[in-house]
């Protein structure tokens, strides 16, 4: 453990608190800035007011970050998994559950969540200091430490710094920044950013009209005439486009692309869960048994009312005509809207209704340990940094992986050394090492540490 133990983290978000609750048990003397009024603000309103932690179907290929960084974040996710995340939580008193692999508090209220962060800081003598934005930070090459000032003019010196700051996702325009201006000042390159896990736009006319319609579909990402990416369960139409779980997912890779100029489109499958020949062959049988019927009737009984009158116009027909007389080649043609309802995307949501900010830090520059390889001593954590997941826990989990080894590595333990090596730990044996591995470590503030 190191001698020069004196540690300040800025931000007081889920990746802050964590690294701060990390280096105090570790033995770090640590102060914790935070610029609002209060601590981990963002945490109550993740899950819908039910905090999802986590998933326990984990895979790396639920991150997005740059290709040559994939399995650097693979390592840290051996380092602190999900299961590691389970024990962190109830070794503070949490009791969990998990639904379908996705893991709330029992209590299934996001503020138990933060209450036992904010005890275990205070159980931990975390100082924290709220109301305090830290504008300056620098390092001092004489003295070996970190200095840094706020707005109104007060300084603090530090041996080892960790900026965990946020992203501007979900704020108000304009804020969000500091840590990547921070990150700066040291020397560190922040890549482009889109809001991530947003709402989709589009101009196409028929969009207003749907407005307010939920139902389960597939979606398809369409880039350049080439599929990007797929996800399905529920969407939701608005007056401005498309929004929904499975959109989420795929917003972030259509944000890069609006971003770079390209044509985006999303192609919607109504019928997710039927195969296209049966599908086809019902079809036919509709026609012959009830061509009679004007064409609002005939798609009565299929989809929402207001997806059928769309998809009639859309293939060019009037609802009042029969079916017969529309004929059974543009009823087909009208029936594979059903399964391919082509959408242009115009763009995304602001970053003030996003979730999380795709880009940030890039990983280029920082160790396995999250230590800046141009500053020793400097740490970086959480949803700033380049890396993002998909909807379901996952980026909560980023934010606990990444706090508990910036907090770790800064409180002097050897993180290095307890990164698996693949060779001797096969991948069966991965999730019971992590879950041993924080178990060691949970009062090490009392000496039981392997550091």
């Amino acid at each position: 453990m190191s001698e020069r133990n004196r540690i300040a983290v800025i931000g007081a978000g889920a990746s802050g608190m964590t690294a701060a609750i990390t280096a105090a048990r570790l033995g770090g003397e640590v102060t914790l800035f935070e610029k609002n009024d209060r601590v981990g603000k963002k945490i109550l309103s993740t899950g819908n007011g039910k905090c999802n932690l986590g998933n326990t179907d984990f895979s790396i290929e639920k991150y997005y970050c740059e290709d040559r960084d994939k399995e650097k974040l693979r390592k840290m996710f051996q380092v602190f998994s999900v299961w590691d995340t389970i024990s962190f939580f109830e070794s503070m008193g949490l009791m969990i559950r998990e639904k379908d692999g996705y893991l709330y508090p029992y209590s299934e209220q996001a503020s138990s969540v933060l209450d036992v962060l904010r005890m275990e800081l205070v159980r931990k003598n975390v100082t924290v200091i709220t109301g305090t934005e830290i504008r300056e930070a620098g390092f001092d090459q004489e003295r070996g430490e970190f200095e840094l000032s706020c707005a109104e003019g007060k300084t603090w010196r530090f041996e080892k710094l960790i900026i965990s700051c946020g992203s501007p996702a979900s704020l108000k325009k304009g804020e969000g920044h500091g840590g990547y201006e921070l990150a700066g000042k040291f020397g560190h390159m922040t890549g482009k950013m889109v809001p991530g896990l947003v709402q989709l736009k589009s101009d196409e006319p028929f969009i207003r009209g749907l407005s307010g319609v939920r139902v389960k579909a597939g979606v398809s990402l369409v880039v350049e005439g080439e599929e990007r990416a797929r996800e399905s369960g529920e969407i939701q139409f608005t007056d401005y486009g498309v929004s929904g779980i499975p959109v989420f997912q795929i917003s972030r890779v259509a944000a890069f692309a609006l971003e770079e100029g390209k044509d985006v489109r999303i192609l919607v499958d109504f019928f997710p869960d039927q195969e296209q020949r049966p599908f086809s062959w019902q079809n036919r049988v509709r026609y012959e048994t009830q061509a009679d019927k004007t064409l609002e009737d005939y798609m009565t009984g299929m989809l929402n009312k207001k997806i059928n009158m769309a998809l009639i116009r859309r293939a060019g027909l009037k609802p009042g005509i029969r079916a017969s007389e529309a004929g059974w080649e543009k009823i087909r043609e009208m029936m594979s809207l059903c399964r391919s309802l082509e959408i242009h995307i115009s763009g995304v949501n602001s970053m003030e209704n996003a979730q999380i900010c795709a880009g940030g830090v890039l990983l280029d520059g920082l160790s396995t340990e999250l230590e800046s390889e141009r500053v020793k001593g400097l740490y970086f954590a959480g949803e700033m940094l380049d890396v993002d997941g998909k909807c379901g826990g996952y980026n909560l989990q980023w934010a606990f992986t990444s706090g508990y080894i910036a907090g770790s590595a800064a409180a002097g333990c050897n993180v290095r050394e307890i990164f698996p090596d693949p060779a001797e730990n096969p991948q069966e044996e991965e999730e019971e090492h992590s879950r041993i591995r924080i178990m060691e470590k949970a009062d090490s503030r009392e000496g039981n540490t392997i550091c």
